[in-house]
Order: structure tokens, then C-alpha cells, then sequence
């Protein structure tokens, strides 16, 4: 907000602090979060957040700082997360999964202050405090975990602990001692800015993750802002009022907290005055999530891509009309390719649910919506697809381009300014672009078909091939359940085009048996050039994925690579996928 300016007094830039205590004074009873056997109401979760920002500030967290949270879905994620809003702090999304080497890596790249950590996670802490030198709280969640696992924690940081002097404290969340909430007045509510950032860190398909660094003002208008009653785009803080007029939409978010798209739909949902459905199961659960569905009259549901689109697919033949889902308005796809025949398959068991892929990434915000096709998107106004001049491509243009948005788009990569350089482009006319790498051909239609990562490209003897569509091909055999394509070196082509395939688990006791790789290879021939069918087929038990869904492309190509050279020296002693994936 314009300095001095306070939540709800008059026109300003959108802050998302601000944006819970506007909806919080207008509708203060209605239903705000349902996350497990929690229930708050917008009075309720702003007075939590409030206490929680009190614990945090109380603590020496301060203006700028970073505060990660590392944690499975829960009520205090979405709590804290906010808090670090208010006190115009910054929250980290930390990946749940992470080994001592990983969150190492991020407590340090993302200059971590605190953090808000569940207990089963301590003794991955206590292995990184002492190269986390800027680290000085931590703040506990309990889950359960006996107090006494905590890896250490308790003699490194307690009297004569050896990270005792570096002033490390230990506070339960819920502590509401002296010593860790301090009894003063300062308000909560203080003047705040559309600049104060949100860094969302992202880890793609390869290398260590990003942290993207958004303005709250940019976000919003970006990602954030929906559509008000009247059908126009919210220009101020004080336009989404005018959701409060209609009843809540509940949003049913099921993705890990720790990937952006599950963060963005809980600040879509507090910008429409929804009700958040937090589905808090550590490991995915389709039948448990179609039960909160149902029980809670979820409106919409969000998934990212196959990794979960699949399984509630499946859940839903396996009990067809187990689940009322008569509430549910629309089921949409983001952050991850749902493949066609998923799609075909949720159509046939929710027929009267609008199902709708968004293409959009932690870049990019939301860019656009499926215009019909496979994977073919009217994209936003502000989003084109450029050529290596940064020209726009002309409509039925063979050539494919990169996709590009201008106007509300991030700051750029936190402390990684040759990345930022590399991504964040200006034009001949100094318009600023950022340009992660998605290609896509500009159909005469002015719609675009999306291609795929530039970097995950295969270029087998010339010829150049999207890993999405060869993996979509796969997917249209019922008896692939999941599949990676990535290519492996050749001498011949430079590289050649290799898939690992994960089958159903009922595809052994299908009519036929399981296919073989060669009815595989055979099939997908049907689908694509000749070019793109794989060389080779290698079935694995599972895919790797990360949390959010997206495929693990570093442990695909190691795998590829290692089973390529096992089945070409000694077909017969092949290593079991299993053994190689691990």
C-alpha cells in the first residue's frame, strides 16, 4: 500500500496481508480453512495469524527477513505463511522430501532467518546448523514424534550446547510463554506495500531449485486476481469485496503446500472470500481426497498433471457413485501435462464438471487456458510467443518460438543473477520479458500448441523431439499407467530416444497378460512419426516425481542411461529397475 496507508482506508496496490484482514473485517464468520479436525472461521484464522506473527517478531524476526517453512500440509502452513506477510517478512516453501544436503543448499541460498518446522523433520535440521549461519530460530510444530528424536537439537542449541552461542532458540508454535510471545501492543495491522515480496522456490525437472522473487502487486495481477460477479478483473485491494456479496466457493487443495500451485490457489481462495479444503494426508491418497471432496462439497478441485489426475481417475471407476460429488463445478490441471486419456477418462466419470488445463508456471503466473487440442491454449493478453529476436511469431508460422510475458512477471532469480540475466530479456524497444524456455508453434488461429521445455528437447539425428508427445502416446495404451521419455547418448544420432514405462498394477492380470515392450513400441507407432518411437523401452515399477507432480528428468535420464548400458552389454543380467531407480 501507498505509505501510511492502512487495510480497507482507500484505493492502493494489492498486498496479501492486507487481502486477509480486508476479507476478515467484511465477512468474519464465514468459513475460512478446513484443514483436517481444524475449522476457522476469517476472524479466526486472521486472529491466528496475528498470534503467530506476534510469536515471530517476538522472536527478532524482522521486515525482509526469510522464514522457511518445512512442513506437510497442515493449518499452521497457511498460518505462518501469512504471518511472514504481516510482518512483511518473506516465507520459503521447503520441500518436505529434502535430504541434509538439500535443505543445506536452500537454508543457505535462501538466507533462512527461522523456521517453521515440523518435528519429524528436526534431525534433517540439526544436520545443516552449523552451515546455516544466518539460521537463529526455529520454531516447532508438533506432530507426534516423541520430543526426545529431535537428532540432537535440544544439547546443540540448550546451555553449553556447542551452537549454543549463536543465540539458536527452540519455541513450540503453540508456546505461548513469556519468553516466546511478547506481551507488547505494537500492532500486527502496519502499513504495508504491493512491493513487499513473495519468493517461491521452485525446483523444475532439474538442478537445484530457483527462488523466484514476485512483487505482491505483480502476483496478484499475474496469478492472483480472479474475475469479480460483474465479469471484470479486480484493479484494487478493495474490488474483491465484491466476492463477499456471493456465497463461498471451497477450493479443495490437495498438492503439497511447498509447490507453488497449492500456495497460489489458498491466496486464490482468500482473494474470492472462498473456503480453503487443506487435504493433510503426508502421502496421496485419491480415495481419501475424494472423501474430504464429497464430505465438504468441494466446488473446485486442483490437481498438477498425471501424478494426481491419474489416480482420482482411477478411484473414480474403481467406486462409481461411491462419492457424492454434486457440489463440484470444476476439476482444473496445472503445473504438469495431463494427458489426454486421463482427461477422457475424468470427462466419463464426472460428465457434469468443467475440466480445464491452465498453462502457467512459478515464472510466469497464469498464461492461459486450453483452447481445444492437445495441449493447445488462447493465451493472456500480455503473453506472446517470441522468436530469437524477441519478435513476436507470426500466426501459422512453422517455426516454433518461446513463450514470453511482459508486464506483471518477477523480480528475477534470488542471488543468482546469470540465471536472471538469461531469463529476464529486454526487446529492441527496452519492453522486459521473461522467457524461462517453453516452446510452442503460433497456430493460424493465433492460439499456440504447446512443445515443451526447450531444455528436455531430443535432438536424435537432427530431428528434434518433445518428449511430451511421445510420452502422450504411451499414455493412450490402458495398460501404461506412468511413463518419462528422455534422451540417451548415441554414437550414431547423438542422442536416441528412450522411455521408461510404469504399467498398472492390474495390466499382469488383463485379458493378454502385460504388454511387452514390443507391443508397446508397436503402439505408439501408430501415434507418432517413426522418429519419435522410442529405441528403446524399459519398464521401471514407478516414475519419479517430485512432490508437486513433476517428473524427476535427472533421475530419468540416469536411469535411462544405466539400463540402456546393462541391456547392450549384458541383456540377460539386466539390473531390476527397482535396484537401478534407487
Amino acid at each position: 500500500m501507498t505509505a501510511g496507508a492502512l487495510p480497507g482506508t482507500g484505493p492502493g496496490p494489492v498486498n496479501f496481508a492486507d487481502m486477509l484482514e480486508l476479507v476478515a473485517d467484511a465477512v468474519p464468520d464465514r468459513p475460512a480453512l478446513v484443514a483436517g479436525a481444524v475449522r476457522l472461521t476469517f476472524g479466526e484464522l486472521d486472529a491466528r495469524v496475528d498470534r503467530a506473527a506476534r510469536l515471530l517478531r517476538g522472536a527478532g524476526v524482522r521486515p525482509g527477513d526469510h522464514v522457511g517453512l518445512y512442513a506437510t500440509n497442515r493449518a499452521e502452513w497457511v498460518e505462518s505463511m501469512f504471518a511472514c506477510m504481516k510482518l512483511r517478512a518473506t516465507s520459503i516453501n521447503i520441500n518436505f522430501r529434502y535430504v541434509v544436503a538439500e535443505l543445506r543448499y536452500l537454508a543457505d541460498n535462501a538466507d533462512l532467518v527461522a523456521l517453521v518446522v515440523e518435528r519429524r523433520y528436526l534431525p534433517t535440521v540439526a544436520g545443516v546448523l552449523a552451515d546455516a549461519p544466518a539460521l537463529r530460530l526455529l520454531v516447532v510444530l508438533e506432530d507426534g514424534t516423541d520430543p526426545a528424536d529431535d537428532g540432537g537439537l535440544a544439547a546443540l542449541t540448550g546451555p553449553g550446547g556447542a551452537l549454543a552461542d549463536r543465540g539458536i532458540r527452540l519455541a513450540g508454535y503453540e508456546d505461548a510463554s513469556a519468553e516466546n510471545i511478547l506481551a507488547d501492543d505494537a500492532p500486527v495491522r502496519v502499513p504495508r506495500s504491493g512491493d513487499d515480496r513473495f519468493i517461491l522456490y521452485t525446483g523444475g525437472t532439474t538442478g537445484m531449485p530457483k527462488g523466484v522473487i514476485w512483487r505482491h502487486e505483480d502476483l496478484f495481477h499475474a496469478a492472483i486476481g480472479r474475475p469479480l460477479p460483474d465479469g471484470s478483473a479486480p484493479r484494487e485491494l478493495a474490488d474483491i469485496l465484491a466476492h463477499t456479496a456471493s456465497p463461498p466457493l471451497h477450493y479443495l487443495v490437495m498438492a503439497p503446500l511447498m509447490h507453488g500451485a497449492a500456495e497460489l490457489s489458498v491466496l486464490i481462495s482468500i482473494g474470492t472470500a472462498g473456503t480453503i479444503l487443506l487435504w493433510c494426508g503426508r502421502h496421496f491418497d485419491p480415495h481419501d481426497v475424494l472423501r474430504l471432496a464429497a464430505a465438504e462439497r468441494a466446488s473446485t478441485m486442483t490437481v498438477v498433471g498425471d501424478a494426481m489426475a491419474r489416480p482420482i481417475a482411477d478411484a473414480l471407476a474403481e467406486a462409481a457413485g461411491r462419492y457424492d460429488l454434486s457440489g463440484l463445478l470444476a476439476l482444473s490441471n496445472t503445473g504438469a501435462p495431463m494427458s489426454p486419456r486421463v482427461r477422457a477418462d475424468l470427462a466419463a466419470a464426472l460428465p457434469n464438471v468443467f475440466l480445464l488445463d491452465s498453462y502457467g508456471a512459478s515464472e510466469f503466473g497464469h498464461n492461459g487456458s486450453e483452447a481445444g487440442g492437445k495441449r493447445v491454449f488462447q493465451l493472456t493478453p500480455d503473453t506472446l510467443v517470441l522468436d530469437e529476436k524477441l519478435e513476436p511469431v507470426a500466426p501459422g508460422s512453422p517455426e516454433p518460438g518461446r513463450i514470453a510475458r511482459r508486464g506483471s512477471i518477477p523480480l528475477g532469480y534470488y542471488k543468482d543473477e546469470a540465471k536472471t540475466a538469461s531469463t529476464f530479456l529486454h526487446d529492441a524497444r527496452g519492453v522486459r520479458w521473461v522467457v524461462p524456455g517453453d516452446l510452442a508453434l503460433v497456430r493460424a488461429d493465433g492460439t499456440v500448441r504447446l512443445l515443451g521445455r526447450g531444455s528436455a528437447v531430443v535432438n536424435t539425428g537432427g530431428e528434434k523431439v518433445f518428449p511430451d508427445e511421445v510420452e502422450d502416446a504411451l499414455k493412450t495404451h490402458g495398460a501404461v499407467f506412468d511413463t518419462a521419455v528422455v534422451g540417451v547418448p548415441d554414437e550414431r544420432y547423438g542422442e536416441r530416444v528412450v522411455a521408461l514405462v510404469a504399467l498398472r498394477e492390474a495390466a499382469a492380470t488383463a485379458p493378454g497378460g502385460a504388454p511387452t515392450v514390443a507391443d508397446l513400441i508397436a503402439h505408439t507407432r501408430l501415434q507418432v512419426a517413426g522418429y519419435k518411437v522410442p529405441k528403446e523401452i524399459h519398464l521401471v515399477d514407478e516414475i519419479a516425481r517430485n512432490p508437486a507432480g513433476k517428473p524427476d528428468t535427472g533421475w530419468a535420464r540416469t536411469t535411462a542411461l544405466l539400463l540402456s548400458r546393462a541391456a547392450a552389454t549384458a541383456p540377460a543380467a539386466a539390473p531390476a529397475p527397482e535396484e537401478v531407480s534407487a
